[in-house]
């Protein structure tokens, strides 16, 4: 990413080196891909760090013995719609939009009970792995196409100021051993991290658009009744 060097090296990013550095208090965990979840979520735990997740993801890392709070519990609403809602919440998504510097979003915050996740680690549903089936129907194709994961990330990848996101488990590392070392992770990382969201989510409704369009109105099942 040229353009990403270029902002870094102008010291758009420098002014974080001048401020209080914010330590990470909570981090919520939906994964696909759990590839190193459990390794990542202990040491998360380790550094003090609460976990929120759902459904598999909450099991595996339940199964390792890492304490996690599941989401339903967080927000005091169960996941419902057979999964299709499960963390499309004021309480998730002000946690994670909210601008910890904006003292109007922190009043609002505190008024609504809306408490900072500063980590979001998340996989989309493997929608292409679905429609590469050459029996997969329309009625598959569409239950695998990812609602909730898509807004975290977006959401997040938008408040990159304050809030780090992770698409890819090679980039667990990373994230770690900054938290080890400042509390939490860099500005230039969390804009690093931002922009790997945008190039998945941008790809991922690319190839859903694309799918959609070799759908045969005329004489698909799903329309035809048959």
């Amino acid at each position: 990413m040229k353009e990403l060097g270029i902002l870094i090296d102008s010291g758009i990013f420098s002014e974080e080196k001048e401020e209080m550095v914010k330590k990470i208090k909570r981090a919520l965990l939906s994964l696909t891909d759990k590839t190193g979840i459990e390794g990542f979520a202990k040491e998360l735990s380790d550094l003090g760090v609460e976990i929120l997740s759902t459904g598999g993801t909450a099991k595996a890392i339940r199964q390792a013995g890492i304490k996690v709070i599941d989401v339903s519990e967080f927000t005091g609403f169960p996941e419902m719609l057979d999964g299709r809602v499960k963390t499309l919440h004021p309480k998730i998504h002000g946690g994670i939009l909210n601008q910890r510097d904006n003292a109007d979003h922190q009043q609002q915050c505190a008024k609504h009970g809306l408490q900072d996740i500063d980590i979001v680690a998340v996989n989309l549903y493997a929608f292409e792995k679905t429609v590469a089936d050459p029996h997969c129907s329309l009625a598959d194709a569409i239950e695998n196409i990812d609602i909730g994961g898509p807004t975290l990330l977006r959401a997040s990848a938008k408040n990159f100021h304050d809030v780090t996101v992770i698409v890819d488990p090679t980039d667990y590392p990373r994230v770690l051993r900054e938290i080890k070392e400042q509390g939490n992770t860099t500005l230039e990382t969390r804009f690093y991290l931002a922009a790997k969201v945008f190039a998945l989510t941008s790809s991922y409704d690319t190839k859903i658009s694309q799918w959609l369009e070799k759908v045969d109105v005329k004489t698909n099942n799903y329309f035809t009744g048959a």
